[in-house]
């Protein structure tokens, strides 16, 4: 006899979205481009398409983190689940 169980993860992954740019841009593509691994041309790039999803499927702390440095930046930034 065979068991199956569904197995439910409490930590569903998340985003980190960039809402609106700072004042401190060259620090936020710096931070971006370290956090990301993009270029930083493409960083610079997206900007121009915000709102931009800036990483996805990450834990909540990773997303927190990087959502909280752009904050520190002066940007806007939030988690999405």
């Amino acid at each position: 006899m065979s068991d199956s169980f569904l197995l439910i993860c409490d930590d569903q992954p998340h985003s980190v979205v960039l809402t609106a740019p700072g004042p401190r841009a060259i620090e936020v593509v710096k931070l971006l481009h370290r956090r990301t691994g993009l270029s930083s041309w493409r960083c610079k790039a997206l900007f121009g398409q915000l709102p931009v999803t800036v990483l996805e499927n990450v834990p909540e702390e990773v997303a927190d983190a990087v959502a909280s440095e752009l904050r520190g930046a002066g940007d806007r930034a939030e988690v999405r689940r």
